[in-house]
């Protein structure tokens, strides 16, 4: 669980590199472009946050940012 709240946080601050190591590029690439297009407006306020927001439109992700999930169990 606690991976996969540091990978969302890579994914929604890819720029940043204090965060680069946590997850794969490979990772941040597969769920990038989700972030970006269901839960763009909730940068900011939280791992938790944007991680519930990819589980609410799990059937709507790009099947290998669903990968990434199911791979870090979520």
């Amino acid at each position: 669980m606690i991976r996969i709240v540091v990978l969302v946080t890579v994914l929604t601050a890819a720029a940043s590199a204090a965060f680069a190591s946590s997850g794969t590029p490979q990772e941040e690439a597969a769920c990038r472009p989700d972030v970006r297009r269901f839960c763009h407006t909730l940068v900011g306020q939280g791992d938790g946050v944007i991680l519930a927001c990819l589980q609410e439109h799990r059937e709507k992700l790009r099947r290998a940012c669903r990968e990434v999930l199911e791979s870090h169990g979520q």
